[in-house]
């Protein structure tokens, strides 16, 4: 099989840098002259393609040249074999020697995935003498494993992992490569001397395939990238990774990992750790300890519990879908923990969303985390659905704050846990705490984090109305359809005592949040509030129906009642509410201006000491 001309050449300098991006603009410097008057694109992509159909390659399950999105290709078949003739120069690509032998990927019985009908015997690309002189050393080097790396002496400190391609051609299995990158930003996550970006802000860059690595490496203010791709076929997986040093988009590391699906969570483990090992991090006992374990899980079990994590869980149907999942993939594999988690914690979101009781979801939540951690005491996703738990529904604060501080020791780089920890701190008056960590959530989180909204958490319990209305302010312009934004700036109006922009705000809130009933409490409420009685006690009536055979948040039909000043029976239903354990009291009742009215009634004050909140340093 020959090539000659621009084909050749290109190929000869892909080899030269096996294992390493070239760049378009390198290949155009180094083959194209500023006085050649083509098409460059044109005759790059002929070239490419001149040399896949005599390698039988495929730019869809590349064996041998991988295409780059934004940046040029790579070879990526390892070189087994090298041997030099006496060549005469002048023969140059006519000649039929030196050999250059390429074994390919499914040579071995180590190798995987294979293109169907490929034969597994290898065979030789002849390649002239002008193409060993352009090699030089690089090309008699032997290349025994999946990869090139090596220590970087560059100073990495920040990464960022891309989302990964799904290189299988089938869309259906994008959820597949979307999960592989987040549970690999998971394990870096754990990594307390690397800064990882994370995977809410990473994944925005899924479709921007043609922004160019540094750009994105100083939208999200790291070091490096790591881009990459997956490939599954059956029960096969090949991930393939490539970290690139963002100031000078020099490639830094290249590697393959294949295997069974049943030891997927090895795989990522095997990524983390030649990552960490790449870039000099110093890791803990306990880090090591976690990178070293081999831990294995049936296939159909995380099959099942990949397509649990990407169901749209943005209604309760939608919930319960993930939820037969998980139990499938349980069924599959008891021992299996995250599935456990992911199920423990659909019962907590259900139960934040008022689509179940407290009754109904919190022991099965319950059941479910326990279980996880009995498996694996070092998740800290698990940490943080016990902590939730614990605070809302429990009320044992100390506990809970020791699960959220454990999580946060076990995965400091994951912004969710110093968010919800900082949401903590601000529920129980630790202002400058709370500060401390919504700032780390959006430094690890700076593209998808909403940095109002953890303002406006800290400004809602400390009750700085006027604080909470210049922050919502900005964030209705940021984000005109984000209900949370105009619920936030109608308390603000209304702590303010400005009812007519505060209802405008509600109705608002009440129509982008498409009936949820924060948003149809606190419009009643202000309704109430100022004087129109009707269209509270229409609310109220409604709900009072839908009660006796579904569920309604006892302590918001209490606000409602506060409002139209009918104390005795606010009362009645925030008794409801304390002997139902709503994880409503532990987040509304010290701040809620709707139940201001009721504050100085003993029956209030009562229920304030049985909810055992901590000491408030405000007060």
């Amino acid at each position: 099989m020959r090539l000659s001309g621009q084909p050749f050449q290109v190929l000869a300098v892909l080899i030269e840098r096996a294992g390493e991006a070239v760049t378009r603009e390198e290949l155009q410097s180094k083959l194209w002259s500023a006085d050649t008057f083509v098409d460059f694109d044109h005759g790059l992509n002929n070239a490419v393609a001149r040399i896949r159909e005599v390698l039988d390659d495929s730019s869809d399950t590349p064996r041998y040249v991988e295409t780059i999105p934004r940046r040029g290709y790579r070879f990526i078949a390892p070189l087994t074999d090298v041997r030099l003739a006496a060549v005469n120069p002048s023969t140059a690509e006519s000649s039929v020697s030196p050999p250059i032998e390429i074994t390919r990927p499914g040579n071995s019985g180590s190798s995987v995935l294979p293109s169907s009908g490929t034969p597994r015997s290898p065979f030789r690309l002849v390649l002239g003498f002008g193409v060993v002189a352009t090699l030089g050393l690089a090309a008699f080097l032997t290349f025994t494993t999946h990869g090139r790396s090596g220590n970087s002496p560059l100073p990495i400190k920040s990464l960022a992992v891309l989302p990964l391609q799904n290189l299988s051609g089938d869309p259906a299995q994008d959820y597949f490569a979307d999960g592989m990158t987040e549970e690999l930003i998971g394990e870096l996550s754990r990594i307390g001397a690397l800064k990882i970006t994370s995977r809410t802000s990473a994944m925005q860059y899924k479709d921007e395939r043609n922004k160019p690595l540094p750009q994105i490496a100083r939208e999200l203010n790291v070091d490096a990238v790591i881009e990459g791709s997956v490939l599954r076929s059956g029960s096969q997986i090949r991930i393939t990774t490539h970290m690139v040093y963002a100031p000078t988009d020099q490639n830094l590391m290249t590697e393959t990992y294949e295997g069974d699906l049943g030891d997927i969570l090895k795989m990522q483990r095997e990524v983390a750790e030649s990552i960490t090992t790449k870039v000099r991090a110093k890791l803990t006992p306990e880090e090591q300890s976690r990178l070293h374990e081999t831990p294995k899980v049936d296939p159909e079990a995380y099959q099942a519990y990949e397509v649990a994590t990407h169901v749209d869980t943005h209604g309760y149907q939608g919930i319960r879908k993930a939820q037969s999942y998980l139990e499938k993939s349980i069924e599959k594999d008891p021992n299996f923990a995250p599935a456990y988690i992911w199920l423990a914690g659909s019962y907590v979101f259900s139960l934040a969303n008022r689509w179940q009781s407290p009754g109904e979801a919190y022991p099965l939540g319950k059941k479910f985390i326990q279980k996880a951690l009995e498996l694996d005491e070092r998740n800290c996703a698990a940490h943080q659905v016990l902590y939730e738990i614990t605070w809302r529904y429990d009320r044992d604060w100390q506990a809970a704050e020791k699960e959220i501080v454990r999580g946060v020791q076990l995965c400091p780089n994951e912004s969710a846990l110093h968010w919800h920890y900082g949401a903590y701190l601000a529920v129980n008056g630790r202002t400058v705490e709370a500060r401390s960590e919504m700032s780390k959530a959006r430094e690890l989180d700076p593209i998808k984090s909403e940095p109002y909204a953890g303002e406006a958490v800290i400004a809602y319990h400390s009750r700085d109305y006027k604080a909470l209305i210049e922050i919502d302010r900005a964030f209705v312009e940021e984000d005109p359809n984000n209900w949370l934004a105009h619920y936030w700036l109608g308390v603000g109006y209304e702590g303010a005592g400005q009812m007519l922009p505060a209802i405008l705000e509600y109705q608002k809130t009440v129509a982008l949040a498409a009936g949820g009933s924060d948003a149809i409490a606190a419009l009643a409420h202000a309704y109430a509030a100022s004087g129109k009685r009707i269209e509270a006690q229409k609310t109220l009536n409604e709900w009072l129906r839908q009660s006796e055979t579904g569920y309604v948040s006892p302590y918001m039909i209490a606000t409602i009642y506060a409002g139209l000043g009918n104390r005795d029976k606010s009362f009645e239903y925030l008794k409801k509410a304390y002997q139902e354990r709503s994880g409503d009291l532990s987040y509304f009742l010290r701040a809620d201006l709707r139940v201001d009215g009721l504050r100085s009634d003993p029956r209030f004050q009562d229920l304030l000491r049985r909810m055992n909140f901590p000491k408030n340093p405000a007060n």
